[in-house]
């Protein structure tokens, strides 16, 4: 059971290193907010107020890396749907690099297509593709393993290579 009372006393120093992570407020507040609720959530909050005010730093920061990398991933993305909608040319190696990896992933089974789009396009942690796909946190990793693996050995049993690494073989 979390103790109310412990969180209320701490919040003020949650706040203020979610602050200084954020370098905004209104961000700061809602990654303590969403850290608050995710301890009581949890069954394993600790008991000590000092094990807590650790643990809850830890919880705020792992979130605030889990923010990051989703705000990347999801920027790379508009970035590349931007340059399609507005019509930039696209570098031929680039169409290429875009052909087989799609390929790549077409020839994967749907629980390594899946895994790998959470995790690795999308920027999901493995706690929450684990609780999209409705599976362990370790399933998602040995998938995840398993998927990289299948992927890899995909794009290197392609005959097809783009122009740059053909270049390069032949130096």
């Amino acid at each position: 059971m979390v103790d109310h009372d412990k969180i209320l006393r701490l919040r003020p120093q949650f706040t203020a290193y979610a602050y200084a992570l954020c370098g905004d407020a209104g961000d700061g507040d809602d990654l303590v907010q969403e850290a608050i609720a995710r301890a009581l959530e949890s069954g394993k909050v600790p008991d000590t107020l000092d094990d807590m005010r650790h643990w809850m730093f830890r919880v705020i920061r792992n979130l605030y890396i889990d923010r990051q990398r989703r705000k990347k991933v999801r920027s790379e993305y508009s970035a590349s749907y931007k340059r399609l909608i507005d019509g930039e040319p696209i570098v031929e190696d680039n169409r290429l690099d875009a052909i087989l990896i799609r390929q790549a992933m077409e020839a994967l089974s749907p629980n390594h297509r899946e895994v790998l789009y959470l995790v690795d396009v999308m920027g999901m942690s493995y706690a929450e593709a684990a609780n999209v796909m409705s599976v362990a946190t370790g399933t998602v990793m040995s998938r995840l393993s398993r998927a990289r693996r299948a992927m890899v050995d995909e794009l290197e049993g392609s005959n097809v290579r783009p122009m740059r690494a053909r270049r390069k073989r032949k130096t």
